[in-house]
């Protein structure tokens, strides 16, 4: 599950990606390639977002929702704080070990 994740983070357009469905969760195909187009000049062709979605579905970032015909994608921040618990940073708080 960790490869799919660090996969799934290693493309800057995947990135933007989630950047955008923080922002505004919910979004259809259209309003995430619009959003692309129009904020990032990202030219991406519809298709070339379907697959960095299927990408992040995948990896557990992104939550797909139907109604009817259209798909809703949510972000879904649970793995990454999955990745975040693997590796805890040492307490601040405690006194300072010298190796």
């Amino acid at each position: 599950m960790a490869e799919d994740l660090f996969k799934a983070l290693a493309d800057p357009t995947r990135r933007i990606i989630l950047d955008e469905l923080a922002c505004q969760s919910g979004q259809t195909l259209f309003e995430i390639c619009s959003r692309l187009t129009m904020k990032h000049q990202l030219g991406i062709s519809r298709q070339g977002v379907s697959q960095h979605l299927a990408v992040l579905e995948a990896a557990g970032l992104v939550e797909v929702r139907r109604e009817g015909r259209y798909k809703f994608h949510n972000l879904n921040t649970a793995p990454l704080r999955q990745i975040a618990e693997r590796w805890p940073l040492p307490d601040a708080s405690g006194p300072e070990s010298t190796p």
